[in-house]
């Protein structure tokens, strides 16, 4: 199957999970199962020191990939909409934290936090589990998201969702979007 191709199951383009479910189905039957991310309990232990009970939201704002970021100052116009009760993680990895540091700055939004290059990869995921909302680029977060079933907002700047790696959370959202 070609990307862009429709899915069988859905008649939307086809998901790479799809296409890759499709490589190795003389092997196994069922339908097709989302990945999944274990963290530990100490993943959630910490994850939890954070999510102190009040409504939390986490953007991962940066990409390996600079032409899948959406610009710092998109970001900051969507922090400065958020709910002012509504904790906000930035998440990222520790080369991430510069970049997340001018945009808590700038957003100016009380309950920011960034947590870029402090938790690990599966901490991050678990944080991700219990938010709000999960606002990430077409990245690895996305991913991250879906293998948690958590909602998430992908935001997709220089791809298309047709090349089929959209989020598969139950309650997702895809913004696609021009970058000048």
């Amino acid at each position: 199957h070609r990307i862009g191709e429709p899915s069988p199951e859905t008649g939307a383009p086809m998901h790479e999970v799809e296409r890759n479910a499709l490589l190795i189905r003389h092997l196994a039957e069922g339908p097709v199962v989302n990945p999944r991310l274990y963290p530990a309990p100490k993943d959630y232990a910490t994850a939890q020191t954070f999510a102190s009970g009040q409504p939390y939201v986490c953007i991962a704002p940066t990409s390996v990939w600079g032409t899948k970021q959406f610009p710092a100052h998109k970001w900051v116009e969507l922090i400065q909409r958020l709910p002012q009760d509504h904790k906000v993680f930035l998440l990222g990895g520790p080369g991430d934290h510069a970049a997340c540091a001018q945009i808590q700055t700038a957003a100016g939004h009380p309950l920011v936090e960034n947590l870029a290059g402090r938790l690990s990869f599966l901490a991050s995921a678990a944080l991700m589990q219990g938010a709000v909302m999960n606002y990430v680029n077409d990245s690895a977060p996305l991913h991250f998201a879906t293998a948690m079933d958590a909602p998430v907002t992908a935001i997709f700047c220089s791809t298309l969702p047709a090349f089929g790696f959209t989020p598969r959370s139950t309650h997702s959202i895809v913004i696609e979007t021009k970058i000048p």
